[in-house]
């Protein structure tokens, strides 16, 4: 009987130990699923959204940020989603896009990816209109007062949808704004009085930039990236820098510089590079440092 009685005591003590384990497993398993759904991942358009994005959610527990596009793309010039830019927008709670009309497959998104919330960077910006069909140019934070106004509504838009971390979400945005506002003033002090103020770019990504600090956009070589100018664009390119005493062409470092070249030896320009910020090593500070090569080749060229 009493044999009995032990045999029934172990079975009750394995029982426990058993249903006890099965119960930690339980927690364990409700506890690494509550921490990926509390995870916010903010997916961005392409790269100077990217840079001013994480400059904003850096640091912030259960906040990851993810670039749809790959950092080589460039700007988003009659771009098409890919399988895998849906994928990455399907893991998404929050899309931060350019707007002003760089991303013109949104109506696509907002169709497939009905619970996406939308910030948009370029909202109360003045844009520049163009000549052509597309519309409003779209190059917004080519200026840094614009990439300051794209940072604050940022923040401000994920403040909203991100309660929890507002005060992160400000404390990231003032401190990269002190940044910005700095490499501003650095920019007009060097520039403000630079005598020569006519130049010719590359593509339509200055006009910001340009309106800025007071520089004349005489003629642009290429209207669009890999569009190349007809014959009579490069005559009268050539002719407006002849007729204008032209000394510097700006291309850019993510394309070709051919026609910059023809053009230059037709004048005796010289071409030099500037960069629009769309590519880079997505550091913090990209925008900044590459801002601060811009600056470098500006003095440069129109001293």
């Amino acid at each position: 009987m009493r044999t009995k009685s032990i045999k029934l005591a172990l079975i009750l003590i394995v029982s426990v130990l058993f249903i006890s384990g099965c119960t930690q497993n339980e927690k364990k398993e409700n506890t690494i699923q509550t921490i990926e759904k509390k995870e916010l991942v903010i997916a961005t358009s392409f790269y100077p959204i990217y840079i001013e994005t994480i400059n904003v959610a850096h640091d912030i527990d259960g906040v990851k940020v993810i670039n749809m596009t790959k950092p080589q793309t460039g700007c988003l010039h009659d771009y098409s989603l890919t399988p895998l830019d849906l994928k990455t927008l399907e893991r998404a709670n929050i899309f931060v896009i350019n707007g002003a009309g760089m991303e013109a497959f949104m109506d696509k998104v907002v169709g497939e990816q009905q619970k996406l919330k939308i910030v948009e960077a370029s909202k109360g910006i003045e844009l520049i209109s163009t000549d052509k069909e597309e519309g409003d140019n779209p190059h917004v934070w080519v200026s840094v007062s614009d990439s300051i106004i794209q940072v604050k509504n940022i923040q401000e838009q994920l403040s909203l949808l991100d309660p929890d971390n507002r005060e992160k979400y400000k404390a990231n945005a003032d401190d990269y704004i002190i940044k910005l506002e700095a490499l501003k003033n650095k920019m007009h002090e060097a520039l403000d009085n630079t005598k020569n103020k006519d130049i010719v770019t590359f593509h339509e990504a200055f006009p910001y930039f340009a309106k800025e600090f007071n520089l004349n956009i005489k003629a642009v070589i290429e209207r669009e990236p890999g569009s190349e100018p007809t014959p009579k664009e490069l005559e009268d390119t050539i002719n407006i820098i002849k007729e204008s005493k032209i000394n510097a062409l700006f291309a850019e470092v993510q394309y070709p510089v051919k026609a910059a070249e023809t053009i230059a030896f037709e004048t005796g320009a010289k071409v030099y590079t500037l960069d629009p910020v769309v590519t880079g090593d997505g550091s913090l500070n990209s925008y900044i440092d590459i801002m601060e090569q811009n600056l470098g080749v500006l003095i440069e060229a129109l001293k």
